[in-house]
């Protein structure tokens, strides 16, 4: 390989980039990509509290069929009880361990690797990477987008790194996501003495009846492509330290993951109806982090799917499960397909990638962009 996965992936994992990232790490990533001919461009969007955040737009080519990579340089706080630093890149066992190896500086890393081999392929290919994936995501790839409708960049097809594989590299790819929106519930009260309650008005009865009929609706059953959606009760505060006051309010957040079945305004919509009948007086504040989105199984998930077995000899299979990701963004770009390593360790301590995987996906994507600008 002109280009060792390795030593590109290593030189990013000692970059400590916890979310949001900004400097270093995107240093040695333009560094990579300068001398295979890539124009970089970086910018930083957003004020606090969600910025500012560093994005990176490299592209190379002009015209013809464009072909885009996704991915994050930022990852997630490392926690402690590593056996070894999470931002000095260490080898054992055939393991490269590090925050943000498997996700998902491994697969930028594989991804620049690539293509040192492919200076020759007609058309464009671009690289869109943020800074804010991990984060809340505001001022990352949606800027990004932005951006590159300004520069009139129209990608035609969209792979992110994302570690998406399961027991094996290669074994599953995915073609959608389901949506995701937090909400926020506050119920007042008229704070009182336990002994005088016709003196008070307490809130908890309240949201415990606005609870209850949220945990009784049914969304759905599923679709071919999808799970069925979900409401979870994430947290349930009262914060009354007194055992002789009845307080002044309650207070509870939900999280709803949803199929393509639905909207993330339309079920905001649904509960605050359950809020006008259960206690009209009670607020909710709504966050829709994404809608769900599928993209089709047709020539993108065969491009990949055929690349994968040609290497590897099995066929991945095609899914929606696990969170949220930037492909949420993107999808309304072009089609977009996620595939990437084994995620078995992301968000762990101790995370790290097989060397041998990290070769094999870099062979599978410089077959992937082959045959996509061929």
């Amino acid at each position: 390989m002109p280009h060792d996965p390795i030593a590109l992936a290593s030189q990013l994992i000692a970059c400590d980039s916890i979310t949001p990232a900004r400097g270093a790490v995107f240093d040695a990533l333009e560094e990579m990509l300068v001398p295979l001919g890539f124009a970089v461009e970086r910018f930083v969007a957003g004020e606090a509290p969600d910025g500012p955040v560093e994005n990176l737009l490299a592209v190379r080519g002009a015209g013809g069929r464009h072909f885009a990579f996704a991915g994050h340089l930022d990852v997630v706080p490392p926690g402690d009880g590593w056996a070894s630093d999470p931002f000095a890149p260490t080898l054992r066992g055939g393991l490269l361990h590090g925050r943000g190896a498997v996700d998902m500086k491994g697969a930028i890393a594989a991804f620049v690797a690539a293509l040192a081999g492919l200076e020759q392929v007609d058309g464009t290919i671009s690289l869109i990477i943020t800074g804010d994936e991990e984060g809340p995501a505001i001022h990352g790839t949606r800027a990004l987008i932005a951006r590159m409708a300004e520069r009139g960049l129209h990608p035609d097809l969209c792979l992110i790194g994302e570690p998406t594989s399961v027991a094996r590299l290669g074994d599953m790819v995915k073609i959608g996501r389901r949506g995701s929106v937090n909400m926020w519930i506050s119920v007042p009260g008229v704070q009182g003495h336990v002994a005088y309650p016709h003196l008070a008005d307490n809130p908890i009865p309240k949201l415990v009846r606005i609870l209850a009929a949220i945990e009784a609706i049914h969304l759905d059953d599923g679709t071919d492509w999808f799970q069925p959606s979900n409401i979870e009760v994430t947290d349930l505060t009262v914060g009354n330290p007194a055992t002789n006051v009845i307080p002044a309010a309650a207070h509870a957040r939900l999280s709803i993951r949803f199929n393509a079945l639905h909207r993330g305004e339309d079920l905001v919509a649904r509960i605050r109806a359950v809020l006008a009948a259960e206690a009209p007086d009670a607020t909710l504040k709504a966050q829709v982090s994404g809608e769900a989105f599928l993209s089709q199984p047709g020539p993108l998930s065969d491009l990949v799917g055929n690349a994968i077995e040609a290497r590897l000899g099995i066929r991945p299979d095609l899914s929606t499960t696990g969170g949220t990701s930037d492909a949420r963004f993107l999808s309304a770009l072009c089609p977009v397909i996620e595939f990437g390593l084994p995620n078995a360790t992301m968000h762990k301590l101790d995370e790290a990638a097989a060397v041998e995987d990290l070769q094999m996906l870099t062979l599978i994507y410089r077959d992937i962009v082959a045959q996509a600008l061929r």
